[in-house]
């Protein structure tokens, strides 16, 4: 079983070689890069090459990136200005590619097998314009993305776009045979089942994001805090598949510099990692 943590649950902070030695010690070896430049800047080569030798030094990896899903004007702060490779206007559609490509810019300085990618919003409707709007975006990023080595996968996402039923026939029709999927357990979860989620679109799997919560919000819960039937969830995967746990920051680390917080959620992550072993090993 492969072991990956999202670097979105720091995301509301600077990557520091701190937080990456802390994920190292709590024995997970490989990392997902949450791309907010807020959080780490992927535009500067320089940053870029600092955490291939973070990673280096722990012996670690970088699995895969997130692609940006807004645009920031101020790298200290929270951007408000979404990006949509769905979007019906070409020329906000055309700022959200050229943003993804700064972001696969990365593996010039740091290797990484996929690339997360967001199709829609939670409130964008099924419309014909926007999934042809979608394949117009991907068509692009897809060779821009194998040029660097980098498989672009697609996550389900809350709201009517993004199911994986949705995201397969999708694929299934424009022929985009380089993509694959992150199945989201959490999202597929608020739709109803783990399960039926990964039985929709299982030859497609390629990466995952794994957290839970209670059926009704997107919480990023720690797996076993929330409603999720885990083992039910593990047996119906793919064979293999790297999980990535995607979680949120805990309440205690908000608007703190302590990074003890989050030493206490990886050390939780930790834990959870174990337990999925044990359960894979039974199954």
């Amino acid at each position: 079983m492969q072991r990956v943590l999202s670097t979105y649950l720091f995301v509301k902070r600077r990557l520091t070689p701190a937080l990456v030695n802390e994920v190292a010690r709590a024995e997970i070896p490989a990392i997902e890069l949450f791309c907010s430049r807020g959080h780490f800047d992927y535009r500067s080569g320089e940053d870029a090459r600092e955490l291939a030798s973070w990673l280096a030094g722990h012996g670690m990896t970088l699995h895969s990136i997130h692609a940006p899903t807004a645009r920031d004007f101020d790298t200290m702060r929270e951007s408000t200005a979404p990006l949509s490779i769905s979007d019906p206007e070409r020329v906000r559609r055309q700022e959200a590619v050229d943003e993804i490509k700064r972001a696969l810019d990365l593996a010039d300085h740091v290797s990484f097998r996929y690339s997360v990618q967001h199709v829609s919003r939670a409130r964008d409707v099924s419309d014909p314009r926007r999934w042809d709007a979608a394949c117009s975006s991907l068509e692009h990023l897809s060779l821009f993305a194998r040029q660097r080595g980098v498989t672009i996968a697609l996550e389900n996402t809350p709201g009517e776009m993004a199911t994986p039923a949705n995201l397969k026939a999708f694929l299934d029709q424009t022929r985009l045979t380089s993509l694959k999927l992150c199945f989201d357990l959490g999202h597929a979860h608020l739709e109803g089942s783990v399960p039926a989620g990964v039985e929709a679109a299982r030859d497609l799997i390629a990466t995952t994001h794994v957290h839970d919560n209670g059926g009704e919000r997107d919480d990023h819960l720690l797996p076993y805090d929330g409603t999720i039937d885990w083992n039910a969830a593990l047996a119906a995967l793919p064979q293999n598949v790297p999980l990535v746990l995607e979680l949120k920051e805990p309440a205690a680390a908000a608007g703190s510099a302590d990074i003890q917080a989050f030493v206490e959620t990886l050390q939780g992550a930790r834990g959870v990692f174990e337990k999925f072993e044990q359960a894979l090993a039974k199954a």
